[in-house]
C-alpha cells in the first residue's frame, strides 16, 4: 500500500501514541504531521478510507484526524466503522466552514472533537494535547488498576508512588511473622486498610481480624472489651463474655487508635503481650492469648511518652515494627488514580461519569487534603452525587476546592513572566517526583509529551543565568 503523505516517527518515540491522518489534501496531511511530530506522536497518512481501513487493520491507531469529505465511503462511514471495529481509537473531524451540523453529527457518531478549516496550527496542537493527554491517563489508569487488582492481598490499598512501593515492600515482609506492627499516620491515610493487607496477606487470612477503636470506647469498657469479663463482674453482667484478644484466636487484633489508650491499662496491655495471656474482668484464672497485635495510632508517641500520656516500654514492646503511611499531600501523583477508582466505587450504572475535567483535576490535585484519602474519596463521592453529567466539573467539587488557589504567586507579589512561572512549576514538580516524568505530568496536570516538548524547547533557548540552571537540571539525568 502506497501513501503521498510522510510515514514518520518523532524524536520523542517515548509517548508511544499513534496518529492516522484521513485526508486527500497534501497540504493538510503535511501540515498535520508536522503537528503531530512535534507533540510525540507516531504518524501514519492515508488520502482515502480505503487506505486508512488498511492502515487501522495492519497497525495500532491511538487517534484519527479525518476530513469529513474524504474520497470514497467518506468521513461519517468512517467514524462509523472505526466505533465498530476500534471503538479505543479517538477521531478529531476536520470540516468546512459552515457545515458545522455536520460536525455535530460526527461527534454524536462518537467523534471526540473537530476543527473548522482553515484552522490555526495552535488550536489543533492544543486539541490533540488534551486528547493524548485524556487518552495516555487512561492507559494509565487501566494499567494501574489492573496491576493493584493483581497484588494479592492488597485490594484496598490504592497508590503506586515511591512511598507507597515501600509501604507495600514493609507489608509483604511483615505478613509472614507474627511479631507485632505499629502503624504511625494522620487521620484518613488508610491505616485500618494496612493493617487488613498484613493480615489476609499472611498464613493467618483465613483467621479472625478483630479490629478495635480505643478513642471510640468509654475507658471504663476498654478493659472488658479487650479481655472479657464474667458473669456478675459488675452491674448488668448477666452472663460472661470473650474478650477481644480471646475471640481473635490465632487471627490478628487491630489497635486502632492505640495512643488514645488510658495510661493505667496500657500497663495491662503490656503484661498481655509479655505474657500471652489476659485475666477477664471479674475473674481469677488468666486465659492464654494467640492472637497477633496491629497497632496504629495518628498521635506522636514519643512525644507522648516525654509527657507521661504514654509507657515507653509499651510503646518498645509494639514497635517492633514500623509502618509510616505518607499523608495525601506527599503522595500527589497516586491522586488520578484515587480519583478514578472514586468514580468507579460511587458512580450509579444508569449514570456513569466517565472522567474528570482537567481544571477539576488541577483543583484536586493543587490542594493539600488535611484530611487525607478519607477527605479525597468524600469529595468525589459528592461530586458524584451533585454531577449531571458523564463529566465532573469544578462547580461539582466541595466549595473547599471551589475556591482554592491553583497557583501560588511568587513571594513579594514579584511580578514574573508566564514562562518564568511555568518553569518554575515544571521544576519543582520535577523535584517533588524525583525526576519522574511520567508523574510529573500527572501533577502538573498536563500530557507527558507536552512536558517533554517544554524540556525539549528549554534546552535550545538561549537562556540567561536564572533560567540557565533550571533548563541544565531539569533535562539531564532523568
Amino acid at each position: 500500500m502506497e501513501t503521498d503523505a510522510r510515514l514518520e516517527t518523532s524524536a520523542v518515540r517515548s509517548a508511544g501514541l499513534s496518529l492516522l491522518i484521513v485526508d486527500d489534501e497534501i497540504t493538510t496531511r503535511n501540515l498535520c504531521n508536522d503537528v503531530a511530530l512535534e507533540t510525540g506522536l507516531h504518524v501514519y497518512a492515508s488520502a482515502t478510507t480505503e487506505q486508512a481501513l488498511e492502515i487501522l487493520d495492519q497497525y495500532p491507531v491511538d487517534i484519527v484526524i479525518t476530513d469529513l469529505k474524504v474520497p470514497q465511503v467518506g468521513g461519517l462511514e468512517l467514524i462509523k466503522r472505526i466505533r465498530e471495529n476500534n471503538p479505543q481509537v479517538a477521531v478529531i473531524v476536520l470540516t468546512q466552514y459552515g457545515t458545522i451540523e455536520t460536525a455535530i453529527e460526527a461527534t454524536r457518531l462518537g467523534a471526540a472533537d473537530y476543527i473548522t478549516k482553515p484552522f490555526h496550527v495552535e488550536e489543533l496542537r492544543a486539541k490533540l494535547d488534551r486528547l493524548v493527554h485524556a487518552i495516555e491517563l487512561d492507559q494509565e489508569n487501566r494499567l494501574l488498576r489492573q496491576q493493584l487488582r493483581s497484588r494479592p492481598g492488597f485490594g484496598g490499598l490504592i497508590g503506586v508512588s515511591p512511598k507507597m512501593q515501600r509501604v507495600y515492600k514493609l507489608i509483604e515482609k511483615v505478613a509472614q511473622h507474627t511479631y507485632p506492627v505499629l502503624i504511625l499516620g494522620e487521620s484518613g491515610t488508610g491505616k485500618e486498610l494496612v493493617a487488613r493487607s498484613i493480615h489476609f496477606s499472611g498464613p493467618r487470612s483465613n483467621k479472625p481480624f478483630a479490629p478495635v477503636d480505643c478513642s471510640a470506647l468509654v475507658p471504663t469498657l476498654i478493659e472488658s472489651e479487650l479481655f472479657g469479663y464474667v458473669k456478675g463482674a459488675f452491674t448488668g453482667a448477666q452472663h460472661s463474655k470473650q474478650g477481644l484478644f480471646e475471640a481473635a484466636g490465632e487471627g490478628t487484633l487491630f489497635l486502632d487508635e492505640i495512643g488514645d489508650l488510658p495510661v493505667d491499662l496500657q500497663a495491662k496491655l503490656l503484661r498481655a503481650l509479655q505474657e500471652h495471656e489476659v485475666k477477664p474482668v471479674g475473674s481469677n484464672e488468666r486465659v492464654g492469648i494467640r492472637a497477633r497485635v496491629i497497632a496504629a495510632t495518628n498521635r506522636d508517641l514519643e512525644a507522648a511518652i516525654r509527657t507521661g500520656n504514654f509507657r515507653q516500654d509499651l510503646y518498645f514492646r509494639l514497635n517492633v515494627v514500623q509502618i509510616k503511611l505518607p499523608p495525601l499531600r506527599d503522595r500527589r501523583t497516586d491522586i488520578p488514580l484515587l480519583v478514578n477508582a472514586f468514580l468507579e466505587k460511587f458512580c450509579d450504572p444508569a449514570h456513569p461519569i466517565h472522567t474528570i475535567s482537567e481544571d477539576a483535576m488541577r483543583r484536586i490535585m493543587a490542594y493539600d487534603w488535611p484530611g487525607n484519602i478519607r477527605e479525597l474519596e468524600n469529595a468525589i463521592e459528592r461530586a458524584v452525587a451533585l454531577g449531571t453529567g458523564p463529566i465532573l466539573h469544578v462547580g461539582d467539587l466541595p466549595s473547599s476546592l471551589q475556591y482554592a488557589s491553583v497557583e501560588k504567586l511568587p513571594e513579594n507579589d514579584e511580578l514574573v513572566p508566564l514562562e518564568a512561572l511555568e518553569r518554575r512549576a515544571i521544576l519543582r514538580a520535577l523535584r517533588e517526583t524525583a525526576g519522574d516524568k511520567m508523574a510529573a505530568a500527572r501533577l502538573l496536570g498536563i500530557g507527558k509529551t507536552t512536558l517533554y516538548r517544554k524540556l525539549k524547547q528549554y534546552e535550545s533557548e538561549p537562556h540567561d543565568g536564572s533560567n540557565g540552571p533550571f533548563v541544565r537540571k531539569a533535562t539531564n539525568g532523568i
